[in-house]
Formats: C-alpha cells, structure tokens, sequence
C-alpha cells in the first residue's frame, strides 16, 4: 500500500510546483539576453519540428473534436502575429560585436497569464466534463480541448516568429 502513495505524492508535488515555474519562466522571459546565432538557430529548428508535430496531433485530434485544426491554425496564425509585435517591442543593444535583447515585459507577462488562465481552466473544465459526459458526447470535445490546443499554437507561433526574427537580427548585426 505504501508504494501506492508515491506516484501520488509525486503528481501533488509536479502539481505544487506550477506556480513556481510559471514566476521563473517570466523572470527568464524578460531577462536581458545575449543573442548567440547557433541557440537561436537550435530553438527555430526544435521549434518548427514542434509545429509539425503540434498540428499532427491537431489532426488527429480532429477526429473526435472537429474544432481541433482550425482552432489551432488560428492560435498559430495568432502566436505569428504576437511574435512579429513582440519583436518590434524588444529592446535591442548592439554593443562591441554583441547584440543583446530584452523582450517586452507586458507581452511575456500577457502570453504567461493567457496560458495559465487556459491550463486552469481547461483542468477544471475536463474534471467536470469527465462527470457530465454523456451518451455520443465526446469526453474530448466537451472538456475543450480545442481551446487548449489554441492557446498551446499561439505560444508555438509566438515563439517560432520570435526566434525567427532573433536569428534574423544576430545575422544582420554579426556582418561587418
């Protein structure tokens, strides 16, 4: 019995944990970085694999939520968007052969509160949807996993755009 405690254990610490990681995932997002053409470089490339990968399991997904692709192609096509701001807003210091960059504050603190706001939700809404599933109604649709693969795309595109555009400025400041 007493081995049966500690996977409990471990999912109520992960879960404990959260708030944590969200503060430490803000104080890193709006940090002053240096701009290093090979990260830059690494993150488009994970970055794009995990597009492909994010709208595979959309389309699979679509078979029991018809909602899932659209809603993530417009949370991709909306990421894009808040990536191309966000990379307008940034502060960019070119000093001695380095560039430095420091994203905007209210739009990392904007995309980390939506997030968060969509991870709570969309756990309080499957563990009512998981009781209140009924008949041919798909546990699936009604818990809104179309909502939460649209706010996943948005980071996702938000990201590949923002990366995208570091990349583009470390190689347009590294030319003499």
């Amino acid at each position: 019995m007493p081995l049966l405690l500690i996977p409990l254990f471990v999912i109520v610490a992960l879960v404990a944990l959260i708030p944590f990681t969200i503060v430490q995932r803000y104080r890193v997002g709006t940090s002053r970085q240096r701009a290093r053409g090979w990260l830059a470089t690494i993150n488009l490339v994970g970055l794009a694999l995990s597009v492909v990968f994010f709208l595979a399991g959309a389309t699979i997904t679509s078979y029991w939520d018809t909602r899932a692709l659209p809603y993530s192609l417009a949370g991709l096509a909306g990421g894009l968007l808040l990536g191309i701001i966000g990379l307008q807003l940034t502060r960019w210091e070119p000093t001695h052969g380095e560039l430095h960059y420091t994203p905007n504050k209210l739009l990392v603190l904007a995309l980390t509160l939506v997030i968060t706001a969509r991870l709570a939700y969309g756990f309080w809404r499957s563990i009512h949807a998981w009781r209140l599933a009924e008949g041919d109604a798909s546990w699936v649709a009604s818990a809104g996993v179309a909502g939460s693969l649209s706010a996943g795309a948005v980071v996702l595109g938000y990201y590949l755009a923002y990366w995208f555009g570091v990349r583009r400025r470390y190689r347009r400041h590294a030319r003499p």
